[in-house]
């Protein structure tokens, strides 16, 4: 009689190898990495300082102060932002640039498919040249994302001047508790219409959201709050996009890409 083989049965069990392996790997993308060098100066600290205890501070600065471009629709500090430090590209973006400036030098054109003239190969070798990956962060924070100015890059004066006293509570409210007085009026404005769906919205799924949110400074205002759905209200987070125009620099610059090719076509 022969003796049949039998297969094993694959296991579900890790070795201690693969759970190691596996663990090692889980920490590796969990952890964070130490703030660059640059974005430490950038805000005014030591290299030496702890990265992880110099965005816990300013995570506590930027929940508490609200930026005054977001309520007033201007900046209220003219030409003063250009005195203060602007947030470097990241690295991904700078070596992204790197890679289209030696393109240009060895086609000789530009991505707009004008000739390359000397001056400029000679002005874009010496920027590739001159290009070292590891002076820019692999990420900005999003902390540094939010104090930087949407127009100019620069990180807005508000998060370096602001102090108690200037934020006062009499005139702001910063709390999520919304006042009943608070309450009608926004309903009446609104005519308890969802300002998301515009749809009639019944006093058993009514919810009220803080146009710029809590989380980034809103204050409890009538003119900072809306009606919502309840199931509108969670489908929305605390991204500003909603709220803020886009660069308009850069919008600018799209729009003048596509008149250039729509043009080239006819």
């Amino acid at each position: 009689m022969r003796l049949q083989q039998v297969k094993a049965a694959p296991s579900n069990k890790f070795s201690a190898a693969e759970h190691c392996s596996s663990a090692a790997k889980f920490d590796k993308k969990m952890k964070k990495p130490e703030l660059h060098p640059v974005l430490k100066k950038l805000l005014g600290h030591k290299t030496s300082e702890s990265g992880k205890e110099i965005l816990a501070t300013w995570k506590k600065i930027t929940a508490s102060v609200c930026k005054p471009c977001w309520e007033l629709k201007y900046c209220p500090f003219g030409t003063l932002v250009e005195q203060f430090p602007i947030s470097p590209p990241e690295k991904a973006e700078e070596e992204e640039h790197s890679e289209y400036l030696k393109q240009c030098i060895k086609i000789g054109y530009l991505a707009d498919e004008s000739p390359l003239d000397e001056i400029q190969k000679e002005m874009f070798q010496k920027e590739v040249d001159e290009f070292a990956s590891a002076e820019y962060p692999e990420r900005l924070p999003e902390v540094i994302q939010l104090m930087s100015c949407r127009i100019f890059g620069h990180l807005c004066p508000v998060f370096f001047t602001a102090e108690p006293m200037t934020e006062t509570k009499d005139t702001r409210r910063h709390g999520r508790y919304i006042p009943r007085e608070i309450m009608l009026k926004v309903v009446r404005r609104d005519g308890q219409m969802c300002q998301v769906c515009h749809q009639y919205v019944p006093d058993n799924e009514l919810d009220f959201d803080h146009v710029i949110p809590h989380s980034k400074g809103g204050p409890v205002t009538v003119d900072n709050l809306r009606v919502v759905h309840s199931s509108c209200n969670k489908s929305k987070s605390d991204n500003l996009d909603t709220i803020l125009e886009p660069n308009p620099l850069s919008k600018q610059f799209l729009e003048e890409q596509k008149s250039k090719k729509n043009s080239r076509r006819e």
